[in-house]
Order: C-alpha cells, then sequence, then structure tokens
C-alpha cells in the first residue's frame, strides 16, 4: 500500500514536471515574438520568405509599369492623336463621292478603317486615366499648329477642309493625297515623340505601329503624285 502510494506521488511528481516545463517553452516562445529570436520556431524559414514576397512585389510594379502606368507624354499622345485621326477619317469620307481614282478611294477606305479603332482605344485609355476624352467636333481647323496637344502637326486649317470638299475627280485626288501626305507626317512626328517619351506599354506600342503604316501609306501617296 505505502509503495502504491510512493509510485503514485512520483507519477504526479513527473507529471507536474512536465507541465512546467512546458509551460516555461511557452513563455519562452511567446517571449521571443518581441525579439529577433523568432515567431514560434519560424525564425529560419522568415528571412527566406520576406525577400521571396519582395521578389513577386517587384515584378507585379514591374509589370504595372509596362501596362497600366502612364504619364504627360502619353496623355498628350491620347488627346492630340483623338482629333488628329479625326480629321483623317473625315478626309477619308469625301472620298467616295469626290475622287476619281480607285487607288485614292481604297486608300480613303484603308485610312478610316484602321484609325477609327484606334480612336475607341486612345478614348478608353484616356477614360480609364480620369481624364476628358476630346469632344468631338471641338476641332477647331484654324489653329491647328497644336502646341498645347502634344505637337499635333499636318492638321488642315479650315480653308484647306472647304477647299477639299468643294473639289472632285482629278482635283480631288491630287488636294487629298498632298494633304494626307503632311497630315500622316504630323502623325509619324507625334508618334516617335511617344515612342521617346511616353511610359504607357501599350500607347508606345501603337505609336510604333502609327509609324509603320503611315510611313508605308507616304510612300504610297507620293509614288500615286509621282514623287516615288
Amino acid at each position: 500500500m505505502i509503495r502504491k502510494r510512493s509510485l503514485m506521488r512520483r507519477t504526479a511528481v513527473v507529471a507536474a514536471a512536465g507541465a512546467a516545463a512546458l509551460v516555461l517553452a511557452a513563455c519562452g516562445g511567446s517571449g521571443g515574438d518581441d525579439g529577433s529570436a523568432g515567431h514560434g520556431g519560424h525564425a529560419a524559414t522568415a528571412p527566406s520568405s520576406a525577400p521571396s514576397s519582395s521578389a513577386s512585389a517587384s515584378a507585379s510594379a514591374s509589370a504595372s509599369a509596362s501596362q497600366g502606368q502612364h504619364n504627360a507624354a502619353d496623355v498628350a499622345f491620347a488627346k492630340g492623336m483623338i482629333p488628329h485621326h479625326r480629321q483623317a477619317v473625315e478626309m477619308a469620307d469625301l472620298a467616295p463621292g469626290r475622287a476619281r481614282s480607285a487607288e485614292v478611294k481604297k486608300l480613303a477606305a484603308d485610312i478610316k478603317k484602321a484609325q477609327d479603332p484606334e480612336i475607341r482605344t486612345l478614348s478608353g485609355w484616356l477614360t480609364s486615366w480620369g481624364e476628358d476624352v476630346p469632344a468631338e467636333g471641338a476641332m477647331d481647323h484654324s489653329t491647328h499648329d497644336m502646341s498645347g496637344m502634344g505637337g499635333m502637326g499636318g492638321m488642315m486649317t479650315a480653308e484647306e477642309m472647304t477647299g477639299l470638299e468643294n473639289a472632285s475627280g482629278k482635283a480631288f485626288d491630287t488636294a487629298f493625297t498632298e494633304l494626307m501626305i503632311k497630315h500622316h507626317e504630323g502623325a509619324v512626328e507625334m508618334a516617335r515623340t511617344e515612342q521617346a517619351d511616353g511610359a504607357h506599354g501599350p500607347a508606345k506600342k501603337m505609336a510604333g505601329e502609327i509609324i509603320d503604316s503611315q510611313s508605308a501609306e507616304i510612300e504610297q501617296m507620293n509614288a500615286l503624285l509621282g514623287k516615288d
């Protein structure tokens, strides 16, 4: 009986010691949270996971810089190119009823087909950036040096537009081609400025496409005028 009691006491002491050890360990662990020794035994893994998080954030920021980030040059490009394209489409709309040359009619159709979707894309960018989209019909044909709108070169004056509207046949073909060459040269200049100064990846890509397509059309129009 005495032996049994003694055994029970030993067991209780061992159990109590074990419990005390657990409590001390737990206290040591929680106290370490305030120090550099660790968070519940994860001290060794914390440093390796932090750089991984940081690298991921950096990669994300980089992706955002190439796709979503924009600057003042991007805004100027979009705000300038929208009315510039609208005028090209306005000129192209005159061709079906006035041009005599089938080549001029096809060129006008190609210009409209390319520039209409670009106007929608540029407008979408401005809206997403919280910027105003230039209003339809807001163009003043008499002030198209456009120094305040991204250097919109090549825009027609009111007099040039009226002259084109009143022309027909061969006279229209010649006037349309000469004016559109000047118009395209202005667009190419604006696109080069965007490529040099812009930050928005898709806008810079569009600028490259404008340079390629409109430079090719300038060559085509020079050939039509016999200037190649």
